[in-house]
Parts: C-alpha cells; structure tokens; sequence
C-alpha cells in the first residue's frame, strides 16, 4: 500500500507540481482532482521544451522527422497504457469535442429509425452529443436511469432496455458527481448480446487517473480522456477508436487519408506529454513490484492507485484516529452511500444546516481546495433526483495522505460544533 510507506509517497508527491501550496493562494490541501489532477513536473519541463520548437510535422528536415517520431512513440505508449492491440489513438480539442465528434459520426452512420442506448448518469459531454445527433439523425434515444441510491448505472440497468435494433451506445466509466465506476466490460457485454454490431462509445474523463486502463477487455468502439485529468496539462484531448469505428465515413479532408481523423497540426509537445504520463505510471509500477514487463508495471501501478484512493476515501468515511469519520457525523450526508465498492478516489457531501457554498469558502479558508456541484447542467441530472440544489465535492488521487485527510475531517468536525 502506498500510504504505509512513507517514502515512496514523498517519492510519488516529489513527482508533481504545486502538491502542497497554491501559487495564488499558498499552503493549501488540494482535494480538487476531479476537476484537474495534479500535473507532473516532467509535463511541465516537457510542455516548456515544445512550445520554444518552430517546425511542424510532415517536412523534410530533421526536426521534423524527430516530431513524427515523437508523435509515434507517444502513441505506441498509449496503447500499452490503456492496452489496445488496434484501432488508433488521435488528439482533439478536448475530451468533450472528441466525445462529440465520435457520436456524431456514429450517429449519422447509424441506419434511420435504429436506437441510441445512454444513461442517465452519463455527463452532458457524451449525453448532449448523444441527444443532439440521435435528434439529426434520426434514432430514437434510449435512457437508462441509474440508481439515485447508489450513484451509478449497471449491466443489468441496460441489457433490461435493450434491443436488437440499438446502433449506438454511450457509457459512463466514472462520475465526476457520485464518483462512483461502472463496470464497462460487463455494460458492454450486455449491449453486444442483444446487438452485436453495436458502436459503442465510453467517456473515460473521469476514471483514467484512478486506476487500469484495458480497452481490449472493454469491446467498445471509442474512449475518450482528458489529459489534465491524467496528470498532464490542459488545451487537448485523446481519444482512441477501434479498426470498425476508423473506417466509417467521417469527417476529412478532401483526398486525405480514408482512416485520418485528425484535423490539422496537432501540439507535438500534448503527444509528448502523454508519454510522459505513462512513464510516471511505468516509473510507479517498478517501485512496488519486480515486474520487467512494462504493460504488466503499469497494472501493478494502477491497482496500487485503487488501492490508495480506497484506503483514503475509507479513512474520510470512517475516521482516522479519534477524529469521526463522514458516516459519524449526524450533520453529513454522503452520495452513493458510505459503503459503496465502486467508488473512486471522491466522496461528495452535504452539511446539514450550513449552505455547500459556505462550506467550500469556510474549508478553502482553512486551506482545504475542495468544488460546489451545483444542480445546473453538470450535474442536475445526479442532484435533481435527490432533492439537493448543490453538493460538496471532495476528489482524491493517489498522492494525497491520510494525514491530509484527517485535516478535513478536523475541519467538518467544528463545523458540527459551530453550527
């Protein structure tokens, strides 16, 4: 477990820029990750290196040789990270404008009058695409209502909506609101017995800094990240899709390649990053195991992650020391429940008696970086149901301690005392 060594967790947070403090606001604890996970300080030096290089990709010097290979390796360590023997890795925009692009094309590749399956806990980036481009192309949308109770969807949740005549599916692999995972092999699975065919497309967003990565164990057509989720930067997104999903007709250009489905000059140094990314994985991985096999280090890696992150959440819930834990305090309300397996790395709360706005600002005053969820178009479709205009939300990575932890729950504990 990472949090019974002490070293290797100074190791892991010496790894990371702005661990412990702000640079607009100084000391502070960051619980903020869902938002945007911390950014290794090897993307920082490597986004530095790129942005000062002026060649572009596809010229016939060396520089850009040394890009196209670049770009290259970073793919080929992106299909050992998230274990894909096919298909093909691109960059975007973002994560949402990749998630839209792949259900677009879906969509209108999709026969008329056919169905489109999603769920309800789905964020807007892949149910906005979903609703939209089944509307224009004519397929009637299928919803999937999840548990309020348990802040997440199952396999038998879609396999009891679905029939043969669904060509398009959208899944959810973590909630940004619940945080709770869905168990995607198994929705897939559920889709692909009753349609076969089926396209299926997955948000990743919010799970890829949690845990394994294994597209050829999910059978689905795209999954689509967001690299500052993943301890990268902001201003792309990757998305890979299968050998089925790249042939279809999709937007290109003119004459280009009939499987290109990048749009113009991409950042080399976003690429880089990503290698970057999943070296610290490798790196993570050969420090708690003897593994040689770079794919299995990066399995071993991620269990570890899971396991930190459960190990944290469970000290949140249940105490650490003499210090209640959130199920203790009659003046909490935990998401999804207090003993919920598929949680991950986030716990959102609301306190009785004291608005959640407040209780952000009081725990950002005690220097405790935490978000509001509010009931907007983010995240009504998960508060609505319960009755709840807002929430807290408190979102962990692997690098966060127990101690960090049991300053919160310092916090919320004369928060109880004060009300």
């Amino acid at each position: 477990m990472i949090h019974d060594n002490a070293d290797l967790i100074a190791r892991i947070r010496g790894r990371f820029a702005h661990v412990e403090s702000c640079p607009f606001q100084g000391p502070r604890i960051f619980f903020e990750n869902a938002g945007g996970a911390l950014t290794l300080n090897s993307v920082v030096e490597t986004s530095t290196k790129f942005a000062a290089i002026p060649d572009n990709q596809g010229r016939d010097n060396p520089a850009s040789y040394a890009l196209v290979n670049i770009i290259a390796r970073a793919k080929a360590d992106l299909a050992v990270f998230m274990n894909a023997q096919s298909g093909q890795f691109f960059a975007g925009e973002s994560g949402t404008e990749l998630l839209f692009r792949l259900i677009r094309t879906a969509c209108v590749n999709a026969p008329k009058g056919s169905k489109l399956i999603g769920s309800s806990i789905e964020h807007p980036a892949s149910r906005s695409a979903a609703h939209r481009w089944a509307d224009v192309a004519g397929l009637d949308y299928v919803n999937v209502q999840h548990s309020d109770e348990l802040g997440l969807v199952s396999a038998a949740d879609y396999a009891a909506a679905m029939t043969p005549d669904v060509a398009v599916a959208t899944i959810l692999h973590a909630s940004p609101v619940t945080g709770m995972a869905m168990d995607v092999a198994r929705i897939s699975q559920a889709i692909r017995d009753v349609a076969p065919n089926c396209v299926i497309i997955v948000d990743g967003i919010q799970h890829a800094a949690h845990g394994l990565l294994d597209l050829d164990a999910y059978n689905v057509d795209g999954y689509v990240i967001s690299p500052y989720k993943v301890f990268s930067r902001h201003g792309y997104g990757i998305a890979w899709i299968s050998d089925q999903l790249s042939a279809v007709p999709h937007d290109m250009l003119i004459d280009g390649p009939a499987e290109g489905w990048e749009f113009g000059t991409r950042d080399t140094g976003a690429y880089a990053t990503m290698s970057d990314v999943v070296a610290y994985f490798d790196w993570l991985g050969g420090e708690i195991s003897q593994e040689t096999d770079q794919r299995k280090r990066i399995e071993t890696a991620g269990a570890a992650i899971h396991a930190q992150e459960m190990a944290l959440t469970n000290a949140m819930i249940n105490g650490v020391g003499n210090l209640p834990g959130l199920c203790d305090m009659e003046h909490v309300t935990i998401l999804g429940g207090e003993n919920n397996p598929a949680r991950e790395g986030l716990v959102s709360i609301v306190v009785e008696g004291i608005a959640s706005p407040d209780v952000v600002t009081l725990l950002n005053d005690e220097g405790i970086r935490t978000h509001l969820r509010k009931a907007d178009h983010y995240s009504g479709n998960v508060l609505d149901p319960l009755g709840l205009n807002d929430c807290i939300r408190i979102s962990m990575c692997h690098y966060n301690t127990v101690g960090e932890v049991a300053q919160l729950l310092g916090v919320l504990k004369k928060l109880a005392e004060t009300r």
